[in-house]
């Protein structure tokens, strides 16, 4: 599964957090059910009286994301933060979705702020090392994907990037053991990886 699906597979729970009642409801039905279209004209409807509800706008935005419009999603990411500099939820879809487009300095910027953040999740501290994994940082990276792990032991992404930078800096056996570790909490890319290096 790739990189951005886990993101928001770890997400998803918040995502869906209601607005409000009405339209903004409707639309997080609609989203539920793959209807992105319609969500964002639920979320139009609803934004109308509301411009500046923060989960509102999230919403759109991962609509928009969902249908390949991530110039939209771009622009609803930065108006919930216009009004909520600090919610680590936007901040980390948005440096995933700089990350989809390789944006990577930019993906390290907002992974940055999302650690700032007080009680950041450890999400933040793997996107922000999965950036700078990205640039060739490979030694702030490494840092960066083990606070991830610390925060919580069954992050089997973390473990699995871990174990790739491993491999790429020759420690072929502690990488191997990251690979394992991110099997046994199901992160199933894992396998390809334990197969070609780790026989």
């Amino acid at each position: 599964m790739k990189l951005s699906n886990w993101v928001y597979v770890a997400l998803i729970s918040i995502v869906l957090a209601s607005c409000s009642s009405g339209e903004s409801n409707k639309g997080d039905q609609l989203y539920a059910e793959g209807r992105y279209e319609e969500a964002i004209n639920a979320y139009d409807a609803y934004l109308v009286n509301r411009p500046k509800n923060v989960q509102a706008l999230y919403n759109r935005g991962r609509s928009h994301e969902e249908l390949g419009a991530f110039d939209e999603a771009e622009r609803d990411f930065l108006a919930a933060l216009s009004h909520d500099a600090k919610n680590s939820q936007v901040l980390l879809s948005l440096s995933n979705l700089y990350q989809k487009q390789k944006r990577h300095t930019s993906a390290l910027l907002y992974a940055e702020y999302a650690v700032e953040v007080a009680g950041a999740p450890a999400m933040a501290y793997f996107m922000k090392g999965r950036a700078l994994h990205q640039l060739g940082n490979s030694e702030e990276a490494y840092k960066e994907y083990s606070t991830a792990i610390k925060m919580n032991k069954n992050y089997g992404q973390a473990y699995y990037y871990r174990g790739l930078l491993k491999f790429a800096t020759d420690r072929v056996k502690s990488g191997c053991d990251d690979m394992n570790a991110a099997l046994k909490v199901g992160y199933e890319d894992a396998r390809e990886a334990m197969e070609r290096y780790c026989q």
